[in-house]
């Protein structure tokens, strides 16, 4: 009679033993990883005229572009646009900082997007620079950025007016005036006023789509266009 008794306590203390392993021994949760922060920028300067990039050619020159290191990240991504192609091109590192070649006399903009294990991602401010071609005693505007209304936005029903907003900026400050084309048709070839200030309010009407640019002026007779932006009115 011993024997199956102890067979009972026996089987009793394994599965006692079996249940405090398995609920016990669970790994506890993994740390959640933070997302990366917005990178700071640093170089080239934002409205600025880049003098500092080495010579490669007679049209083009390296520059170094550089920023503070972001919390969390493990990498980034720039981003530059030509101003005048509005073509733009990305490059890849794992540090603060990457040497590029690029035109020289030409405007750009550039950004920064900081990267890490996680899906997140966080993006810097936008800046825009000259690459410094053959000595100038002045430069033309950068091309005019839009604000208002958002590209390709659809209007509402009933909407008579809209104000067009844009803005502009210059390494030598010192922007005289814009020409607005606004139309129906793209390209917009039909100047509608010529004005110092940076708005202007256009008669619309339901069921059209609308297209408009801008020529920036400044001082010394220099000038930039725009790229053409678009919306439409229900």
């Amino acid at each position: 009679m011993k024997k199956p008794i102890l067979y009972i306590i026996g089987s009793f203390m394994v599965c006692i033993c079996g249940f405090n392993c398995s609920s016990g021994g669970s790994d506890p949760d993994p740390k959640t990883e933070e997302p990366p922060g917005a990178a700071n920028l640093i170089f080239p300067g934002n409205n600025s005229e880049c003098t500092e990039g080495s010579n490669v050619s007679s049209t083009e020159s390296t520059i170094t572009f550089d920023w503070y290191d972001a919390n969390n990240t493990s990498s980034y991504q720039l981003f530059i646009k030509n101003l005048k192609t509005q073509s733009i091109e990305n490059y890849n590192t794992s540090t603060s900082q990457i040497s590029v070649t690029l035109l020289r006399g030409t405007p750009y903009s550039w950004y920064v997007i900081s990267k890490n294990v996680t899906t997140q991602t966080a993006q810097s401010n936008t800046w825009k620079f000259y690459n410094a071609g053959d000595p100038e005693s002045s430069y033309a505007p950068f091309p005019a950025e839009l604000v208002a209304p958002l590209l390709y936005a659809k209007l509402s029903t009933g909407t008579t007016s809209v104000l067009l907003d844009w803005n502009a900026e210059d390494v030598d400050n010192d922007i005289k005036e814009f020409d607005l084309y606004f139309d129906v048709t793209t390209p917009p070839n039909t100047r509608i006023t010529t004005t110092s200030d940076s708005n202007f309010s256009v008669s619309v009407s339901g069921g059209n789509t609308y297209y408009w640019r801008i020529i920036t002026k400044d001082n010394q007779n220099n000038s930039s266009e725009s790229q053409i932006f678009q919306f439409s009115v229900e």
